[in-house]
């Protein structure tokens, strides 16, 4: 998502590094290719226009910075009205003190209702510690109810159903089962429908008054576009409600629904949906989503995931193993397992600052790491500790077995050795490592050992061998 969106806002930056200082000229031009590229992305024309006037007034406000750049001048205009535009943001979930809390999940048909009300069920499982109970209340769709059973299973979380009754007094039965059972959060799935109809409504207006939701999440699928944005203002005059869970930002939408609901229904973004795991529930960052939209990264992302995610003892063992200057293929493989825990490669790509400009259009295979695995699960222990042993016939003995060419084999073989050289003995890894795990926090700390911490600074050196040659000549012509 925002692939697109984050070409054109960085074309439009590349051009202004040109420019010796930010005018009223460059101003106007940079804001009209602003304003193409919003509406390209499908952003609520009324949005675009208020957003591109904040930023040409900001813009021109400006004085002229020495030894900055007009480029970065004017994406750090951007980027400030970007934040404010999606935020601010609280992802905050009021708890009833006195007795079970209600959440109340409306949308319409498609947008991924019944998977949000998994994946917040885990979320605050995981976050709060809460006990929830899933509420299969879509009785009109065919198999919404074994749907959501069959993730409730997953998550080892019950789910109340009553096939064939009455949605309010399902959910009413079910506030009764939760105080019956001690469960302390009611995550209610209801019916969506294609388009909004009075029926919809008036059923969600009765499921409110039986249940007097605590919090109710109007759930978006951002790939939808402007239409989203419309049905959510229509269901926000009715329901008034409480936040909004943007689904499928993994997909190939143009972002207009990401930037265009907070402005427009004036409610906020809670949490965004990044994956079809059941894990990937997020909540909303608007500096980070703006950050990701100039294709800056979100480094913080991306530690909180590594926080979550990755086996703090597997990578105090690594960076041990790597002060005594051994990076072997067994390492490498658990490497490749570490990183598949945080997501998609593409993902996490994409939280890294600056790399989705050297990716550019290119998508990366999420098959390669797969071939790369299979390669190595087909050497033998001792192949894989001392890759040095591997000779023609053991490369064709390990490609018959992984289905891949000799050739695969031999590119493995240096792209290890490659990683081998950047990653012992000059700190890369271990800084990245310390940035994920040691950075004060509530994460879990990394000890790094010594010797082995961020890359020092190099000592400045002094002139060049050619450059002496030249002041010397330089000299004797003065004489």
């Amino acid at each position: 998502m925002f692939d697109t969106l984050t070409q054109k806002f960085t074309s439009i930056t590349s051009r202004l590094a040109g420019k010796r200082k930010l005018t009223e000229k460059n101003i106007t031009e940079a804001c009209g290719e602003v304003r193409r590229a919003l509406i390209d992305a499908d952003v609520n024309f009324r949005v675009v226009r208020d957003f591109v006037a904040r930023v040409q007034e900001k813009a021109l406000g400006l004085q002229a910075i020495p030894a900055v750049d007009p480029g970065q001048l004017f994406v750090k205009v951007v980027q400030d009205e970007l934040e404010a535009l999606l935020g601010p943001t609280d992802a905050t979930v009021y708890f009833n003190p006195t007795g079970p809390t209600v959440i109340l999940l409306a949308g319409l048909q498609g947008s991924g209702k019944t998977t949000t009300c998994a994946k917040l069920a885990l979320y605050l499982k995981k976050k709060h510690g809460r006990h929830p109970l899933l509420v299969a209340a879509d009785v009109q769709r065919p198999a919404a109810i074994k749907q959501l059973q069959v993730l409730g299973e997953q998550i080892e979380t019950p789910v109340y159903a009553e096939p064939g009754g009455q949605p309010p007094v399902l959910c009413a039965n079910a506030i009764d089962e939760a105080k019956r059972t001690g469960r302390d959060t009611l995550i209610i799935d209801t019916a969506g429908r294609l388009h909004i109809d009075e029926v919809l409504m008036q059923e969600l207006a009765d499921i409110r008054s039986r249940t007097q939701p605590h919090e109710i999440f109007l759930v978006v699928d951002a790939m939808v576009g402007q239409d989203a944005v419309n049905s959510a203002k229509e269901f926000n005059d009715r329901l008034e409600i409480s936040g909004v869970i943007l689904t499928k930002l993994d997909g190939d939408a143009r972002g207009g629904a990401a930037l265009s609901v907070k402005e427009v229904t004036g409610k906020t973004i809670k949490f965004v949906g990044v994956s079809e795991k059941l894990d990937g529930l997020e909540p909303f960052r608007p500096e980070g989503m703006a950050q990701r939209i100039l294709g800056m990264g979100d480094i913080v992302a991306l530690v909180e995931k590594a926080q979550e995610n990755l086996d703090l003892e597997q990578q105090q063992v690594q960076l041990e193993k790597l002060t005594h200057g051994r990076f072997t293929l067994e390492d490498m493989l658990k490497q490749f397992e570490q990183v598949e825990k945080l997501g998609s490669f593409q993902s996490v790509i994409k939280m890294i600052p600056g790399a989705s400009n050297l990716l550019g259009d290119e998508d990366v295979d999420e098959r390669e790491i797969l071939r790369l695995k299979a390669v190595i699960q087909s050497m033998t222990a001792a192949e894989r500790e001392r890759p040095e042993i591997i000779d023609n016939s053991r490369r064709k003995r390990i490609a018959r077995g992984s289905g891949a060419d000799p050739r695969d084999v031999s590119g493995l073989l240096k792209q290890h050795r490659e990683m081998k050289r950047m990653m012992v003995g000059k700190g890369r890894f271990a800084g990245l490592l310390s940035t994920m795990f040691g950075g004060g926090g509530n994460g879990p700390q990394l000890q790094l050992p010594e010797g082995l911490g961020l890359p020092k600074p190099k000592k400045p050196q002094g002139p060049s061998r050619k450059e002496i040659r030249k002041r010397r000549k330089k000299g004797r012509r003065k004489r």
